[in-house]
């Protein structure tokens, strides 16, 4: 770097602080100005009262509507004299004008009652002490409206990951003030896809990390001074830290002991039992009246699943529902947690969350909750990456499209052409103890980058089989789901199997400077979508099954959606691996309870993946006409 560009950047690095930093001091200054702030402790039907803070606007020339934000991660700061910096999901909302609400969700902070992570619907209830997230959703917009002066009589909820949950469960029986409702990024199978577990396997890194200060109890209601530390990692290396560190097992009884209690779940509860399905609020998204808009990012590493499951779930079960998708390139809440012009190293040619924010969440909120405006959204509003362009469809996953199916081939090929012959197959070791990572480099926590990041480093491993097509003669472009279906054998009783689908750059493709790095572009392997799932789960995540040594086995599984468009001149990788760490807690390559796998427990295993004409392996993509 040249002195001359060092102080250049420098400068732009100060200018840019300063701004954001004048910025945050003008938003503050607004909110004062421009807002009266009350706390109250809101009673619910059982008696238990929740802390919840009211921005009411100083304005009093015309009525206003709620917008109410249910979090587990504290409304603060506390106290009638102190103010947020912000209000809403961004600037725009703030000054355009609503009664805020913050409330801390049963059991957290300043909230009296006990809390439940991602808390059970009640499905009969009998007595006013059957009580559930939809109930206290209830209850607060019913208490709002009659005792908020100059309320409109209408409500609207937004949330983002874990108070996106929270956004559902306000669906379910919902009060006839409600008009609009926003998950966002919702936290939604914390068994089959979001946050802790995909398809059964535990998500280590995020687990930990996040239970480690979140799950420590609260016996007593407390503001943040008062609360639970984050954890203090001792080293600096995610993978070293969990490698050296042992199993789940040993990461339980070194630093937990019995006293995070979610985590103790995890332990008693491996399959897919009652606990989890009672955690699933699914089945519970019928009869949905208000007008609901669920959001989420492609490239988001905790509830890319829950996006798509919470649309799909409320459009099969209501029909005439007023319920729309808006997904873009984005990283957990990037589409009001920066500006979207780009992502690790990928740029996408314009603000997307500008565009976001601009077109679908302001005006979805003044039209349902004001009447103002004319918001008229396509069913499915899709940021495609690789084109960069905004595709509206008229249902997602869109009917234009056309499954086509990708053969693993021998030599690493991957073609539309089924391989002809009987004998052909290729042949590995991998070892639980030597586990593939899930990025390159070091990293002190899980990244939000991995999502989308190059891959190179893994197609050297000798653990990690690469597949890939010819440049393509024209541009392709998937919108939806992927479908992986593999032929496998392994010399011991069970395995994960990660598949990802990449998008290999050209080699003349033209170098990038990102975060004063200087990205070589030529070749680069784009992760557009990842997923992994446990061999024993084949079958049923209910009742898992041995896989037998040396005997060739199907595992079938759906990587959540994508959309993306592979160019002209670039390839379509497969690559595929049995490890994907600590992203993926590993598994010890034989059937028994992972959590309660000794370190002795984990075996090296050779592994076959097949492409014959009778043991074909694929992925089948979902071609865009």
């Amino acid at each position: 770097m040249t002195t001359t560009f060092k102080y250049t950047w420098l400068l732009v690095l100060l200018l840019s602080c300063a701004l954001h930093s004048a910025a945050q001091l003008s938003d503050s200054a607004y909110v004062r100005a421009n807002y009266t702030k009350l706390e109250r402790q809101i009673p619910m039907r059982d008696g238990v009262k929740l802390f919840t803070s009211i921005y009411i606007p100083k304005d009093q020339s015309r009525k206003y509507p709620f917008l109410v934000n249910r979090t587990p991660y504290t409304v603060a700061p506390y106290g009638a004299d102190k103010y947020k910096t912000s209000l809403g999901n961004f600037p725009a909302m703030m000054r355009e004008g609503f009664i805020f609400v913050y409330q801390d969700v049963r059991g957290r902070w300043m909230s009296e009652g006990t809390f439940d992570d991602i808390r059970p619907q009640v499905a009969s209830r009998k007595s006013k002490k059957d009580t559930d997230e939809s109930t206290d959703t209830y209850d607060t917009i019913d208490w709002l409206v009659k005792n908020i002066k100059n309320n409109n009589g209408k409500a609207g909820i937004y949330g983002i990951s874990y108070p996106g949950f929270y956004s559902t469960t306000s669906l379910p029986g919902a009060h006839p003030a409600l008009k609009a409702v926003s998950p966002q990024a919702p936290v939604t199978d914390w068994y089959r896809g979001d946050d802790f577990h995909h398809n059964g396997v535990l998500f280590l890194a995020d687990a930990f990390g996040f239970m480690s200060t979140f799950g420590v109890p609260r016996p007593k209601p407390i503001t943040p001074d008062q609360g639970p530390k984050g954890f203090e990692f001792p080293i600096s290396d995610n993978y070293r830290f969990y490698l050296e560190s042992g199993t789940a097992k040993n990461l339980k009884e070194k630093y937990f002991a019995d006293s995070i209690r979610f985590w103790n779940n995890l332990f008693a509860h491996p399959d897919l039992d009652t606990f989890w399905k009672a955690r699933n609020i699914q089945p519970h998204l019928r009869n949905v009246k208000p007008a609901v808009m669920v959001v989420g990012g492609f490239f988001d590493a905790e509830d890319a699943y829950g996006t798509f499951a919470t649309y799909q779930s409320i459009e099969k079960q209501n029909p005439g529902a007023n319920n729309i998708l808006v997904a873009g390139p984005w990283f957990h809440g990037g589409w009001v947690r920066s500006d979207g012009s780009s992502f690790g190293d990928i740029s996408f040619g314009r603000s997307t969350s500008i565009d976001y924010q601009t077109q679908f969440e302001l005006p979805f909120f003044k039209y349902y909750l004001k009447g103002e405006g004319d918001f008229k959204p396509a069913e499915a509003n899709i940021f495609i990456t690789g084109s960069n362009e905004w595709k509206g469809f008229a249902t997602w996953p869109p009917k234009e499209t056309e499954n086509r199916t990708l053969y693993l081939q021998p030599n690493g090929k991957l073609g539309f052409e089924k391989v002809g012959r009987t004998d052909s197959w290729d042949e590995y070791v991998s070892d639980p103890n030597h586990p593939v990572p899930y990025q390159d480099g070091i990293q002190a926590r899980r990244t939000r980058e991995y999502m989308i990041d190059d891959q190179r480093f893994a197609a050297r491993r000798p653990d990690v089989m690469t597949y890939q097509t010819d440049p393509l003669s024209e541009d392709i472009t998937l919108t939806g789901p992927v479908l992986a279906s593999l032929a496998v054998s392994t010399t011991g009783t069970d395995a994960d199997y990660v598949v990802k689908l990449i998008d290999v750059y050209p080699e003349d493709a033209q170098n990038t400077v990102n975060n004063q790095k200087n990205i070589i572009m030529g070749g680069y392997q784009m992760l557009v979508r990842a997923e992994i799932m446990r061999g024993k789960y084949r079958n049923s995540f209910e009742k898992p099954e041995p896989m037998q040594p040396g005997v060739v086995t199907k595992i079938s599984y759906t990587l959540p959606d994508v959309a993306h468009t592979f160019k002209k001149g670039h390839k379509i990788m497969v690559q595929i691996q049995n490890t994907w760490f600590p992203l993926a807690d590993r598994n010890p390559q034989q059937f028994m309870n992972v959590y309660e796998a000794e370190p002795s427990d984990f075996r090296k295993a050779t592994h076959r993946i097949f492409h014959d004409v009778h043991n074909a392996s694929s992925i089948t993509i979902p071609v865009l006409k």
